[in-house]
């Protein structure tokens, strides 16, 4: 779930979702990590220099990450955030189409104002 917001938040800034990876990898899993980590790393390399997906200037960059830093601390939306994560724990139901749907309707709102 944290995953899918991040990516949302990245949405928003105008930066490529896809520059947030996560997967999990076991200690006796090496050989997975090596391709994880490699196939990531070409990924974002492929992605350009972060911001040049939208031709940002650093400036714009980082007042753009100075809002998601606040944006992502507000207790608001770390409250509903908190909350989301009990119910679909609750439901057992974690299927990307309802991670998206309940995203979009419990934060989006206030995910938006936060970064106004």
């Amino acid at each position: 779930m944290t995953a899918h917001f991040c990516r949302r938040l990245l949405a928003h800034l105008g930066l490529k979702p896809e520059r947030l990876a996560l997967h999990w990898a076991s200690a006796a899993e090496a050989s997975l990590y090596v391709e994880l980590i490699t196939a990531f790393t070409q990924k974002v390399e492929a992605l350009g220099p972060l911001g040049s997906e939208c031709d940002l200037t650093p400036a714009e960059l980082a007042a753009r990450l100075k809002t998601a830093r606040v944006a992502v601390t507000d207790t608001k939306l770390r409250t509903r955030l908190a909350k989301l994560a009990l119910e679909l724990r609750e439901s057992k139901d974690y299927a990307p189409e309802t991670l998206s749907t309940r995203l979009a309707d419990k934060l989006e709102p206030l995910l938006l104002k936060t970064l106004s």
